[in-house]
């Protein structure tokens, strides 16, 4: 006969395997993994969704900060060429141009904030790049009224931006 210490109530003896095949102890152990994952899971899953809602309102600020710098540049380039402070409109003005050309050709270093839409209709905006700067260099009066009519342009094509889902 067995000693009292090597069976279970049940007639068992320690570590004996059921049907199965599987020890009851390789059992558990599984059964206790099984539930702590789907505990993990719980606690994981509604997380990351709401970190990857989090990154996209991140990112549509960011576009929309992008824009919204882009337009008080150029602001800032008529007001001082307004005031007949040509060179730093002149710098403003090359800033919101090299700006501009980053998004429109989509090789912006932070992500492009620009639509396919907004980026066709400021397009013809940087042709004037080149007629603007010469004209701030110059110190010419007439440089105002051209950083005003691209200052409208800018803020016609960028206003009419779509909803955040339908983003194009």
């Amino acid at each position: 006969m067995s000693e009292a210490g090597d069976n279970l109530p049940d007639g068992r003896g320690v570590g004996s395997e059921r049907a199965g095949g599987l020890p009851d102890v390789v059992r558990r152990v599984g059964i206790y993994l099984g539930a702590g994952l789907v505990i993990f899971l719980l606690g994981f899953v509604p997380m990351w969704l709401r970190s990857r809602d989090n990154a996209n309102q991140r990112d549509a600020a960011r576009r929309e900060l992008r824009v919204s710098q882009m337009q008080n540049t150029l602001a800032s380039a008529a007001v001082d060429a307004q005031r007949g402070e040509y060179e730093p409109a002149r710098q403003a003005a090359s800033d919101f141009f090299t700006a501009l050309r980053e998004q429109v050709d989509g090789v912006a270093a932070e992500g492009v904030a620009l639509t396919q839409t907004q980026r066709e209709a400021l397009r013809p905006l940087h042709a004037q790049r080149d007629e603007v700067i010469t004209l701030l260099a110059r110190s010419d009066p007439a440089a105002s009224a051209r950083l005003l009519d691209i200052f409208v342009a800018f803020r016609k094509a960028v206003s009419s931006v779509p909803p955040e889902g339908k983003r194009e």
